[in-house]
């Protein structure tokens, strides 16, 4: 999935749940299971952070104005807001840890970095079902969709 996806979740989990241990709980393992689903990508093993650092921050900025777009119609306080974000962030933080290992060798997160990958095994690099199509982004568009619902609700 990409970040705005992860981002959308994570916020939408966020709003009906404050407490950051229990958010970490679930939207950890729901960052992989999300992850299982068919969804393209627009990092490979041959990106670089030259050719792609703004795809990345678009993502993160698109996630970020969606979010930040569906709660200003809303009534809500300072502390539901910060768990929208802090949902938002913990639902990112394994493809966080991914690249850190991937680009910046952190042997520690090897292990999560394996994990990972043994999630997206189904479609492998390279693999028409990773590649950037409107078929590959229907989950993202499905999950971010049912999460923005949620968060206008």
């Amino acid at each position: 999935m990409i970040l705005t996806t992860h981002a959308l979740v994570g916020a939408a989990v966020g709003k009906y749940i404050s407490n950051p241990i229990v958010l970490t709980a679930i939207l950890i393992p729901l960052h992989y299971t999300l992850d299982i689903f068919r969804h393209g990508e627009y990092l490979g093993k041959k990106s670089t952070f030259k050719n792609t650092w703004w795809k990345v921050a678009l993502d993160l900025f698109a996630g970020l104005f969606i979010i930040i777009l569906a709660t200003s119609f809303q009534d809500s306080n300072k502390a539901v807001f910060i768990s929208i974000l802090t949902g938002a962030f913990i639902s990112m933080l394994p493809d966080l840890l991914t690249v850190l290992y991937w680009k910046l060798n952190f042997k520690f997160l090897e292990k999560i970095y394996r994990f990972h990958q043994f999630v997206h095994c189904r479609f492998k690099d390279g693999c028409p079902e990773r590649a950037w199509t409107l078929r590959n982004a229907v989950n993202d568009i499905v999950f971010s969709s049912i999460a923005i619902i949620l968060l206008l609700l």
